[in-house]
């Protein structure tokens, strides 16, 4: 089937799909992806990517990319080894005309090995299995050519000492109209998936955090539980006085354990889109834009919180899957994942999810 006959179609594409590209090598990924995070790229970079690869391969390729989901197998920062504290390898690149340096722009850099899971739709050609092979090669193509979070995709290491046993293939599956039929197809794409961890929402942790805090200190807000679960908290127990024990002099040193506080995971802070700071701005309107034809705003990351899941943890594919959303006309601009929602659902409980940004 060529690009012609895709063409011809006058259908939208309407038939689920599974787009699978594993295994992807990207080197010097961008490390430092909010002006309060770093380490993995942000979700952003990869519903970027997957904006960038849809308008690559064009409506006439019958297919239309609503989500992804990322299961990241490496992860090699590039910082200076040796000591306690780190810092990032930063480059001077380019020189000046003259041959000088250039000051250095700070940039955080990363090695990674990705898996990526779109959620897609095909037109009727592609459900030949022929004419999804010739596509799937198409797309494989072209994200050799693509930055992803900034990186370079390499090529696979099939062929050299240490590499993968198998070359990684990327497939385009179509889903299951059969709901048991499709839960198997997704976990055996999960399992393709092994050793490795997705990248979920646990928007439902912010919240409840948030009001342990409220309990304890009235005015506390959103900021203050994001930082709380952004680290390691260690809190002094007090031993608990014998039975009829007269209380302590005030200046009276108090036995106590230090304990750590219990973490529900691996979790991560992480930012999850943007929030305007400023109306849209005429097209042209604004110097240094990187697209004078379309509208401009300046804009602040918001944050919220993530978990690391091993993907065979995953029961349903909505459970992996990112997507964007405008959820009213306030100038929010989110990364949607419905992993707490399920797991609500599963226990009863209905998480009232709400970003935070940095000014609050």
């Amino acid at each position: 089937m060529s690009d012609t006959d895709l063409t011809r179609q006058p259908e939208e594409p309407s038939n689920p799909a599974w787009l699978v590209l594993p295994r992807l090598r990207v080197q010097n990924a961008n490390a430092i992806s909010s002006p309060m995070t770093w380490g993995f790229p942000a979700i952003t970079a990869f519903l970027g990517l997957m904006t960038a690869l849809e308008r690559r391969l064009g409506r006439g390729a019958g297919i239309t990319l609503d989500g992804v989901g990322v299961v990241c197998h490496g992860f090699e920062p590039q910082v200076s080894a040796g000591g306690y504290t780190r810092s990032f390898a930063l480059t001077r690149n380019p020189v000046g005309h003259d041959g000088s340096t250039s000051a250095i722009v700070e940039e955080g850099r990363a090695h990674l090995e990705l898996t990526l899971v779109f959620q897609a739709r095909v037109a009727s050609p592609l459900l030949d299995a022929a004419a999804r092979s010739d596509l799937v090669h198409r797309v494989a193509e072209q994200v050799a050519g693509m930055r992803v979070a900034g990186g370079s995709v390499l090529p696979h290491l099939a062929d050299t000492p240490g590499g993968p046993h198998r070359r990684p293939v990327p497939e385009l599956v179509l889903t299951p109209a059969d709901e048991e039929e499709a839960r198997k197809a997704f976990r055996r794409i999960a399992r393709r998936c092994l050793p490795g961890f997705a990248l979920v929402s646990r928007h439902d942790l912010l919240e409840a955090r948030h009001a342990e805090l409220l309990a304890a200190t009235p005015g506390a807000s959103r900021l203050d539980a994001w930082l709380d679960l952004s680290r390691w908290n260690h809190r002094a127990v007090l031993h608990p006085r014998p039975d009829g024990a007269a209380p302590p002099a005030p200046e009276a040193a108090q036995p106590a354990d230090w304990q750590q506080d219990a973490r529900p995971g691996w979790i991560v802070p992480i930012p999850v889109g943007f929030a305007a700071l400023a109306p849209l701005h005429e097209p042209g309107t604004v110097a240094g834009a990187r697209d004078p034809h379309v509208p401009f705003r300046f804009v602040e990351s918001v944050y919220s919180i993530g978990q690391w899941l091993s993907p065979h943890r995953l029961r349903a594919p909505t459970e992996l899957f990112w997507f964007a959303e405008r959820p009213d006309e306030q100038g929010l601009y989110l990364c949607t994942n419905d992993y707490a929602l399920h797991l609500a659902r599963r226990s009863n409980a209905s998480p009232d999810v709400q970003p935070v940004s940095s000014d609050q």
